[in-house]
C-alpha cells in the first residue's frame, strides 16, 4: 500500500465516524431534551408535591440541577418541545433499537404511553399508519438539531410547521437559513405559487443560487410595511417605506443581496435616467436592478427595464462581473402579456407580483398532508 493511499483512507475513516459520532450525540440530546420535557409535564400532572412549587417549579429545578445546558430558559423549551412534540414517544424504541444509543432502552423503559400503560421496549406496531409515522418521526430527529427543533415550536399552526419539517427533510438548511425561511415566508409563497410540488423544489434554489433566476420570487411580501391603502400609495411613497425597513426588504429578497443606491441616476444620450433601486449580489457577482410600480404590468415597463440592464452591461459590468439582472415589481401581472412583452429582451429580466397583505394559507394543507404521508 503507498503512504498517499494510507493517509487518505485515514483521513476518510477519521472524517466519516466523526460525523457520525456527531449524529449520534446530537440526536441524543434532542431526545434527552425531549424526555426531559416530558417528565416535567408528567410531574406537573401527577406530582404528589407539585403544589408545593406551582408556577416556579421550573426555576426551582434549574436552580436544584445547577447544570449547565439544564438552565431555566432550556427547561421551558424542553417542556414546550414535549407539548408540541407528545408522538415522538411513538418513535423512541424504535430509535433506540435501531441506533448503538443503548441508554434509550432504559429511557423508554421508564416512559408511558398515551394510554398511561407501560411502553414495552419492541412492542410491534401493526397499524401501518403508525409505522409511517415512526419513520417519518426518526427521519426528522436524525435530520434536525435540537436548535432547528427551537425554531419549529414557536410555530402554532400544524399545517404551517409541518411544511417547515417537511422542508428540512427535503433540502436539510442550516439553522440560519430556516431561521431566514420562515421569515421570507416561504410557507405563503408556496401557497401562492399554484405549482405546489413544483414550489417547494425550487426553495432549494434559493439557499445556494447558481443562477439568475434562482434568486427572483414570484411573490413578494412586503407585509411589513403596514400599508393600509394600498390603492392610494404613490411609487414613491413605496420606495421610501422600502428604505425606512430596508432590513426585513433585503430579508425578503433572500440571500445575497447587497444594498447600493436608491434613484440611480444614469445618462442615456442626452437625458437622465432614475433606476429605482440597486443592489449587488454576492453569490452571483452581479448587479440587481430593481423598479417598482403600483400598478399592474404593462409592456413599456418591460422595454424600460431592459434599457437599464443593457445600460449597465456597459457601463457597470467590470471583470469578474457576471451580466446584471432585472426584477420589476408590479401589483398584478397577466402572464401572457409578460411573455410577448419580453420576448427577444434580455434573459435575465424578470417580472414578479408584491403583496401588502399575506394571503389566505388553507390551500397549502392538502398538499403538505400528500408530502407528509409519502415521506
Amino acid at each position: 500500500m503507498k503512504i498517499n493511499k494510507l493517509i487518505a483512507n485515514i483521513i476518510s475513516v477519521d472524517q466519516q465516524l466523526k460525523l457520525n459520532a456527531a449524529q449520534a450525540v446530537n440526536q441524543a440530546l434532542t431526545i434527552r431534551n425531549w424526555c426531559i420535557g416530558y417528565y416535567i409535564v408528567e410531574y406537573e400532572q401527577k406530582g404528589e408535591d407539585r403544589a408545593e412549587y406551582g408556577i416556579g417549579l421550573i426555576k426551582n429545578i434549574a436552580e436544584r440541577l445547577n447544570t449547565k445546558g439544564l438552565s431555566q430558559r432550556n427547561l421551558s423549551l424542553f417542556r414546550k418541545f414535549f407539548l408540541v412534540y407528545p408522538q415522538i414517544l411513538q418513535s423512541l424504541t424504535a430509535f433506540s433499537n435501531n441506533s448503538q444509543l443503548s441508554i434509550l432502552q432504559s429511557m423508554t423503559a421508564k416512559l408511558q404511553s398515551a394510554k398511561n400503560e407501560p411502553y414495552k421496549i419492541g412492542q410491534p406496531t401493526t397499524d401501518q399508519s403508525d409505522n409511517n409515522e415512526i419513520s417519518y418521526l426518526q427521519k426528522l430527529i436524525a435530520n434536525c438539531s435540537f436548535t432547528h427543533f427551537v425554531e419549529l415550536i414557536k410555530i402554532e399552526e400544524n399545517t404551517k410547521r409541518q411544511f417547515y419539517e417537511l422542508l428540512i427533510l427535503k433540502t436539510t438548511p442550516s439553522v440560519k437559513e430556516l431561521k431566514r425561511q420562515i421569515s421570507s415566508l416561504a410557507y405563503e409563497r408556496v401557497g401562492l405559487s399554484g405549482e405546489s410540488k413544483i414550489a417547494i423544489e425550487e426553495l432549494q434554489k434559493k439557499v445556494a443560487p447558481s443562477k439568475p433566476i434562482d434568486i427572483v420570487k414570484s411573490h413578494y411580501f412586503l407585509e411589513f410595511l403596514d400599508i393600509h391603502n394600498p390603492k392610494f400609495i404613490e411609487e414613491t411613497d413605496l420606495e421610501n417605506a422600502l428604505l425606512n425597513n430596508l432590513q426585513d426588504f433585503i430579508l425578503e429578497l433572500g440571500n445575497g443581496f447587497c444594498f447600493e443606491a436608491r434613484q440611480k441616476r444614469i445618462l442615456i444620450g442626452q437625458k437622465y435616467y432614475f433606476i429605482d433601486l440597486v443592489f449587488y449580489h454576492r453569490i452571483l457577482k452581479c448587479h440587481v436592478l430593481i423598479e417598482l410600480k403600483v400598478a399592474d404590468f404593462e409592456h413599456v415597463n418591460a422595454g424600460q427595464l431592459n434599457t437599464y440592464i443593457n445600460y449597465y452591461k456597459k457601463h457597470f459590468q467590470e471583470n469578474g462581473d457576471n451580466p446584471p439582472i432585472g426584477i420589476l415589481l408590479v401589483t398584478d401581472k397577466d402572464k401572457a402579456l409578460v411573455e410577448y412583452a419580453t420576448a427577444g429582451m434580455d434573459e435575465n429580466l424578470f417580472v414578479s407580483k408584491y403583496m401588502l397583505q399575506l394571503p389566505n394559507k388553507r390551500s397549502l394543507e392538502h398538499f403538505i398532508k400528500e408530502e407528509l404521508r409519502k415521506m
